[in-house]
């Protein structure tokens, strides 16, 4: 027992002086940490110091630094404001001497102005003696005079302005005209009285033909065209001189060839489903006429008419597109001259919608168009603008001349007609041959479409006043010699150049 008592006494004792042990170590590394941190802070305060002190001796120096600059700007400030106030002073004395100078040169002028208007009075008393006339009497005359020949000048103002306006508006018209037509471009194909179809084969043509000729027959009696089967390989002709009728015999030979039964009852068959496309096909062109000139919605059954006009001709230049290539042309001419382009246009692409029904209905084309536009409720503007096209009618307002020029235009076009295309080459050459024919002439050119003659002559065997006599001349000529619609603008040319080479 006393030993068990003396062992747990002894690990008390033991324990304690464990925890006294640790507790002094403990206060000791905490004791010595207080010191490193004391200390750190102490560095860091005594850097920051440092710093503090540094920055301080530098704001010091910049200041100094600041304040000569600004001392030194100040003196050169200071000198140039006495520079520029010694300079204000010399201007201002020497403007004082130049008043001065000019206050003695005006007392100047002013006495000698003086003297000069007592001797002009002298002067006049004088005149007056001699010519015995007073200067009253003389200014009356003098302005008289002077009037007749302002009115002189006037009058000859007046005409050359005349000339110059009328010059100016023709030139004006003709940039219009030239860059309208310019600007709407489009190729012309003469319409033929034959279509040319290609077969697969030449065995074909026995099929068209049929036994003892019945099938042929029967397809002229149902279209109404002449086939004609020759000895060219795999090639048939369509003859006729309406242009409905070939459409309608095309298409119904293709269809009986691409079926290849070909017998009369097919025949009428083929050329009954052709009819009714071409139909279609006839609204679809009127459709897109109106697309194309962009004149707004109308009743489908003008539009039908309007599409008719796709498979007739005139002159061979095809209806439709004349009257498609006349809207394009009009409504450009009218945004030129300010007009009303949508009336303008809409009186273009219907003006020949009387073509389209002429073969069944009496009287011209113009009055039967005027009659349909009125069933159909248009604008009776646009009426105007159509009727007037080869002057029956009035010239009621701006548009209707508008498309009778846009009709000129379309219709005057080299290869717009078939019957003018070779007609219009002819008088180009009849032209420059008539030109040619005169001595001293060097070129001769047709321009304008056949509306000048324009020759260059040789300078040293035609004169400037002989150039004159020349122009006249070749008019009579061409005036008695060439057949041409309108007027011909004969122009010469002589023109002299001075060439020399610098080698």
């Amino acid at each position: 027992m006393v030993i068990t008592f003396q062992l747990t006494t002894i690990g008390i004792l033991g324990i304690l002086v464990g925890m006294g042990i640790g507790y002094m170590t403990r206060h000791i590394i905490a004791s010595r940490r207080t010191l490193q941190a004391e200390s750190r802070a102490q560095e860091i305060v005594a850097r920051a110091e440092q710093r503090a002190h540094e920055l301080v001796l530098r704001a010091q120096q910049e200041s100094i630094v600041v304040l000569e600059e600004t001392k030194r700007d100040d003196q050169e400030r200071r000198l140039r404001i006495a520079h520029l106030e010694a300079s204000i002073s010399a201007q201002e004395r020497e403007a004082a001497t130049a008043a001065q100078e000019a206050e003695i040169l005006r007392d100047a002028l002013r006495n000698e102005r003086d003297a000069l208007a007592q001797e002009r009075r002298t002067y006049v008393s004088a005149l007056e003696r001699v010519s015995s006339i007073s200067v009253a009497d003389a200014r009356a005359m003098l302005l008289e005079r002077v009037q007749e020949q302002a009115d002189e000048d006037v009058v000859m103002r007046m005409h050359a302005l005349e000339q110059r306006s009328r010059e100016t508006l023709e030139k004006k018209a003709q940039h219009i005209l030239t860059s309208t037509i310019q600007r709407y471009a489009k190729s012309h194909i003469a319409e033929l009285t034959t279509t040319t179809l290609q077969l697969p084969s030449d065995e074909v043509k026995g099929k068209l033909i049929g036994k003892e000729g019945r099938n042929i027959k029967t397809f002229e009696r149902v279209a109404g065209v002449d086939l004609i089967v020759d000895d060219t390989p795999q090639t048939v002709v369509i003859s006729g001189f309406d242009p409905y009728r070939r459409q309608v015999a095309r298409i119904a030979l293709e269809k009986l060839i691409v079926d290849g039964r070909i017998n009369p009852v097919r025949i009428e068959e083929s050329v009954k489903l052709a009819r009714d496309e071409v139909h279609e096909k006839i609204k679809e062109a009127g459709q897109a006429a109106i697309l194309e000139t962009g004149v707004g919605m109308m009743d489908p059954k003008l539009v039908a008419l309007l599409g008719r006009l796709a498979l007739r001709t005139s002159f061979g230049q095809n209806v439709l597109l004349h009257s498609i290539e006349m809207a394009h042309i009009a409504g450009m001419l009218a945004a030129e001259l300010g007009a009303d382009a949508l009336v303008a246009k809409r009186g273009a692409l219907l003006h020949d919608i009387g073509k389209a029904v002429d073969h069944e209905v009496p009287g011209t084309h113009v009055d039967i168009g005027r009659k349909i536009l009125q069933k159909f409720n248009i604008d009776q503007k646009v009426i105007h603008a159509m009727e007037s096209h080869h002057e029956e009618y009035p010239y009621v307002t701006l548009e209707s001349r508008i498309v009778q020029a846009a009709d000129a235009i379309s219709a005057a076009r080299p290869g717009a007609r078939r019957d003018t295309a070779e007609a219009y080459i002819k008088r180009m050459e009849d032209l420059e041959r008539v030109a040619m024919t005169f001595q001293g002439v060097e070129k001769a050119y047709a321009v304008q479409a056949g509306r000048e003659l324009r020759m260059f002559v040789h300078p040293r065997e035609i004169s400037d006043s002989a150039a004159v006599f020349l122009a006249r001349d070749i008019a009579k000529k061409v005036e008695q010699e060439v057949k041409y619609p309108g007027e011909i603008k004969v122009t010469v040319i002589r023109e002299t150049r001075a060439i020399e080479y610098a080698r």
